[in-house]
């Protein structure tokens, strides 16, 4: 790896933890992705729909600027939409019924040293190493 790539995931690290810092600093609010998602999507009573929205609209514009500023391969997706949906509300019920997704665990909840966010990343990161371990050494599935 060259040095310049170093700096892509460090600059990446330190804009989500600025963002979530600021957005804690700014609203008094934990910046959880699925939290936002849901308030964009009109799942909560709080009022903070075109909060999530802008939220949204900034992760996208992220990623879409991003993508054109590093210009890598282009990214083929090989599943069939219906499994992508599938996949999709089946991750949005969980992180609904974990409290939160990884992110906002990983990041915001361990940053607050929050004991339910200390319990829910050990458990996720572990069932993560686990289905790693199964797959490929004992199933012997290669990506």
């Amino acid at each position: 790896m060259t040095e310049i790539s170093y700096l892509w995931p460090l600059t990446g690290g330190l804009l989500i933890g600025l963002s979530a810092g600021l957005y804690l600093l700014l609203n008094g609010r934990i910046a959880g992705i699925s939290g936002l998602a849901a308030a964009a999507a009109g799942l909560t009573h709080d009022g903070d729909s075109k909060l999530g929205l802008g939220f949204l609209a900034g992760i996208i514009a992220g990623a879409w600027l991003a993508a054109a500023l590093i210009r890598q391969p282009e990214i083929v997706i090989t599943s069939s939409p219906a499994l992508l949906i599938a996949a999709g509300l089946i991750v949005g019920y969980g992180t609904r019924l974990g409290s939160g997704c990884t992110s906002g665990h990983g990041v915001c909840g361990l940053a607050r040293l929050s004991p339910r966010s200390l319990a829910a990343t050990a458990i996720f990161m572990g069932v993560a190493g686990a289905t790693v371990f199964v797959t490929r050494h004992l199933i012997g599935v290669q990506p």
